[in-house]
């Protein structure tokens, strides 16, 4: 099995953020202080339509 290429926003916090790897079936999220816990995982549909959002100021504060 291939080794998972963790990434981080540049825009995040140091300490405080999310990290995405992508898979050949979508993508796994964790929270980089606790890197070992729980991944979410999603769908490609379901991270293209995440990305969409962000694009569109959906999740803007």
């Amino acid at each position: 099995m291939n080794e998972l290429k963790w990434r981080r926003s540049t825009r995040s916090e140091q300490y405080n953020c999310v990290e995405v790897a992508l898979v050949s079936d979508g993508a796994l999220v964790r929270d980089s202080k606790a890197p070992e816990e729980a991944r979410v995982a999603v769908t490609v549909d379901q991270w293209r339509r995440f990305l969409a959002q962000i694009s569109a100021g959906r999740y803007d504060t």
